[in-house]
């Protein structure tokens, strides 16, 4: 099984070694390794089905019991495509909190990298419009172990 779905649809250029010092010195953090490894495989783009969602023990304004996954952004300037690089006009506009590091959302909901802790950023989930967020998992690992199909939900 794949993590990634066939398609171009927010695929950035293959990532370099260069593109991730940019990328960190723009951000501000050091990127987890598990992202790193995925996107040197496919820079971004639309998730396969069977890692699409995350369960949550709490409702958030999604669903009661997950937040969706079906994308991630990848580092890169590919016209007409978010990703990470667009955290820091993102989170501004949006009025999230900082610093963190966007892996996908809508503008109204994001899943993001939290470094607002020392150590290994957490995964959150975080709401602009009802300014709520909600921690997923300890860190970028564990959350994509414990991603599963979206169609496993009603």
């Amino acid at each position: 099984m794949t993590f990634w779905t066939d398609g171009t649809y927010g695929v950035q250029a293959p990532l370099t070694d260069e593109a991730v010092r940019e990328a960190e010195a723009l951000l501000g953090v050091r990127l987890p390794e598990a992202l790193l490894d995925l996107l040197r495989v496919q820079n971004g783009g639309t998730v396969a089905d069977e890692w699409s969602a995350f369960p949550t023990t709490e409702p958030t304004s999604w669903a009661p019991d997950h937040v969706p996954f079906d994308s991630l952004m990848g580092i890169g300037t590919a016209e007409g495509t978010l990703s990470l690089l667009d955290t820091p006009y993102l989170v501004e506009e949006w009025g999230l909190p900082s610093p963190v590091v966007l892996l996908t959302g809508d503008g109204h909901t994001w899943i993001a990298l939290d470094y607002r802790e020392p150590g290994e950023p957490s995964v959150v989930w975080l709401d602009a419009e009802d300014e709520s967020e909600l921690q997923l998992a300890p860190d970028l690992g564990t959350f994509l172990t414990g991603l599963v199909p979206g169609n496993s939900f009603d």
